[in-house]
C-alpha cells in the first residue's frame, strides 16, 4: 500500500491530509461516484473547482486560510458570504443521497417481503418475524421511514447468505 503521506512535501498536517485526499480519496471515489451517476443519466458532470490552477493556488495558502478552528473552507465561505445566504454557506455536508425508502416501497418490495420474512431468514434466530413484519409493513404504508432499518436488516440478511451460508444471492 502507498503511504501518501510520505509522499506528500507539505510542512504540515492539514496539507499532508489534503494531499492524501487528492491522490486517493477524490480519484478513487468521489470522481467515480459522480462519473457513474451522471453517466448513468446521460450527463457530463464537471467539477469547477479541480481547475489544476485553483487547485495549485489553494494548496499555496496558508492552513489558517484553508481552516478556522473548526471552520472549513475559510477563505471559500468569505470569498462567497456577499453572494450566497448564510444558511447554504453555514450548512452542514449533506452526503450523496440514495432514495431506499423508495425502492424499498417499490422495485425492491417484493424483494424485501421475501429475503426478510422468508423461513430461511427467520429461523436463523437474529429477527423476529411479528417485528420484521410490522416495520416492513409500516413503512410500506407509510406510517413510518423504516427505510434505513430495513435495508440494515436485508444486506444483514444478505451478507450472511454470502458469507456464513456461502450461498448464491442476486445471481452474483
Amino acid at each position: 500500500m502507498v503511504n501518501r503521506y510520505a509522499q506528500s512535501d507539505a510542512s504540515n498536517f492539514l496539507d499532508k491530509t489534503l494531499f492524501v485526499d487528492v491522490m486517493s480519496y477524490l480519484p478513487d471515489d468521489l470522481l467515480v461516484k459522480v462519473d457513474i451517476a451522471s453517466m448513468a443519466n446521460s450527463l457530463e458532470a464537471r467539477s469547477p473547482f479541480l481547475d489544476h490552477k485553483l487547485m495549485e493556488f489553494a494548496a499555496s495558502l496558508p492552513p489558517e486560510l484553508k481552516l478556522k478552528g473548526l471552520q472549513s473552507k475559510y477563505l471559500l465561505k468569505r470569498a462567497f458570504s456577499p453572494l450566497l445566504p448564510r444558511e447554504i454557506l453555514n450548512r452542514k455536508k449533506m452526503g450523496f443521497g440514495v432514495p431506499i425508502d423508495r425502492w424499498l416501497r417499490n422495485e425492491l418490495k417484493d424483494f424485501t417481503y421475501d429475503i426478510m420474512l422468508e423461513n430461511r431468514t427467520i429461523q436463523r434466530g437474529l429477527f423476529r418475524r411479528e417485528a420484521v413484519q410490522l416495520l416492513i409493513d409500516e413503512h410500506m404504508a407509510k406510517h413510518a421511514d423504516h427505510s434505513y432499518r430495513i435495508w440494515t436488516l436485508l444486506f444483514l440478511e444478505l451478507w450472511y447468505r454470502m458469507f456464513i451460508d456461502k450461498t448464491r444471492v442476486l445471481g452474483i
